[in-house]
């Protein structure tokens, strides 16, 4: 069976389990796949969508698509913490008093968010920029808005507090379903798939169904960034966490993905082969790079994107020089190349 791509907002994939488009605004994603997953003790959401009243506007309308209003909903499952996937769960939260569950490592982002005031926020982030080599004329905005006290205008800043942990490899709390908690980080710290060990309803080969979040997508590649705590002393390795996260799951060979962006699909080993490829051939371009020593913004400049550098947006720079060092930091972790004593800002070069 090959799952259809349609515009249609909600989808039903069989046996209880629904799918609904939520918008995101500006962004060209489009839309969050938010799952209705119906239990004995009421429906569930794996994932709720950003925080806009559009975005609110379209999960109450899907739902009711569903047969369900917002406040029969019994509880959320929270893939990861970021705000396309996490922003409207205090608000689902209020409407019902569902529980919210989430991963204590994403749980730990989501209360450094919450009391880290702007300020701070800002600093760490010119120290990290300015650690990475970044030009003046981009470090120029943040140190205004870190001087003149500007709030952040980022979305999710009072991100809702979960009230469960979700613990990888143990089934979830849920009357009548077997949803199995897999822990696959890389893209966030706590990102977990949630693995459905029930039968495919329309007799799919394969073990169950995964809900995939952002970890397993049929058409793209999931940001790789750094996501280390700003106190913390922790040298992190999220690339590395990601593509061993990816062999988890293409070892647990479910019959259908549902992921959180674009549509539903099959072959989840064929998928992961593909984004191991696609990593190992930036690693490998970015070995090349490398003959000279470079700054992380030197490297994010130089390696291919969807678009040349000089039209990328400020804001996507930024990520983009996080994604670089990730992978810096994985050749790092393979004896493939170190930083250069002394550099500063630091530099890179392959060995």
């Amino acid at each position: 069976m090959t799952p259809q791509v349609t515009d249609r907002p909600v989808t039903e994939h069989g046996g209880g389990v629904w799918s609904i488009k939520v918008p995101i605004p500006d962004n060209p994603l489009g839309f969050t796949l938010v799952h209705l997953l119906d239990t004995d003790a009421g429906p569930v959401l794996v994932d709720t969508g950003w925080d806009d009243p559009a975005s609110w506007d379209t999960l109450v309308t899907g739902l009711a698509a569903c047969g369900v209003a917002v406040a029969d909903v019994h509880g959320v499952v929270i893939t990861h913490h970021h705000p396309d996937h996490h922003g409207l769960s205090g608000q689902v939260r209020d409407a019902s008093g569902a529980w919210l569950a989430m991963h204590d490592a994403d749980a730990s982002v989501v209360r450094r968010t919450r009391s880290n005031p702007p300020d701070r926020w800002y600093a760490y982030l010119v120290a990290k920029l300015t650690a990475a080599g970044a030009p003046a004329d981009h470090l120029a905005p943040l140190l205004r808005a870190r001087d003149e006290g500007r709030p952040r205008t980022l979305p999710g800043l009072a991100p809702a507090l979960p009230d469960r942990s979700i613990t990888p490899g143990e089934l979830l709390a849920l009357p009548g379903r077997r949803l199995r908690a897999i822990w696959t980080p890389g893209h966030t710290p706590g990102h977990v798939c949630l693995h459905l060990e029930e039968d495919h309803p329309a007799g799919l080969r394969g073990n169950g169904r995964l809900f995939s979040g952002d970890h397993l997508l049929p058409g793209i590649s999931p940001h790789i960034g750094l996501y280390e705590d700003p106190d913390a002393e922790t040298v992190t390795d999220p690339l590395g966490d990601y593509l061993d996260s990816l062999e988890r799951v293409a070892r647990l060979d479910p019959a259908q993905i549902l992921p959180a962006h674009q549509r539903a699909f099959t072959d989840a080993p064929a998928r992961v082969q593909e984004l191991l490829t696609h990593h190992e051939e930036r690693l490998t371009g970015l070995l090349a790079l490398l003959a000279e020593p470079l700054t992380p913004w030197q490297i994010a400049a130089r390696m291919e994107w969807n678009r040349p550098w000089d039209e990328i947006p400020y804001g996507s720079r930024t990520i983009a020089v996080s994604e670089a060092e990730a992978h810096v930091r994985r050749l790092v972790k393979l004896g493939r190349a170190e930083a250069v004593p002394g550099s500063d800002p630091v530099t890179f070069v392959a060995v």
